[in-house]
């Protein structure tokens, strides 16, 4: 019995920790919503404008935030690796240059309620009225 006991604990401490989602948000005056398609082609540098047709500014979280890794899993399918890869190959060649890193969610937020036409991401737990939720990948 006690051996059921220690493997159920082992189990619980072991088991994930809920995820919160991860959401595209957007600046209030911007457009009300937006495709993952889209948001993959602006944070992969293949498009420069939101859909209402203003041009995109987005911002990245730092490398190692959980947040960062759950929203490039979900929409750029691309690891910290592939990404440092790509970015060093866009810049190298003239291409373009990374989206401008902030520290944390409240600088994201900061960021985006204040550049029209910008777009990034933050937990879902964390969206307040500064900004709008314009996708839930």
């Amino acid at each position: 019995m006690k051996s059921i006991y220690s493997v159920l604990v082992a189990l619980l401490l072991l088991a994930p920790v809920a995820q919160a989602e991860v959401v595209i948000i957007g600046h209030t005056g911007g457009p009300d919503a937006i495709s993952l398609d889209q948001v993959r082609n602006i944070y992969l540098n293949r498009s420069k404008e939101m859909p209402d047709g203003q041009r995109a500014t987005p911002f990245e979280l730092p490398e190692g935030n959980a947040t960062r890794d759950a929203f490039h899993s979900a929409v750029t399918s691309r690891s910290n690796a592939q990404l440092k890869a790509f970015w060093s190959q866009q810049v190298f060649t003239g291409k373009g240059q990374p989206p401008q890193e902030v520290n944390d969610a409240a600088a994201m937020k900061a960021s985006v309620s204040s550049t029209l036409g910008s777009v990034g991401y933050i937990d879902s737990t964390q969206v307040d009225d500064s900004v709008k939720v314009i996708l839930k990948p």
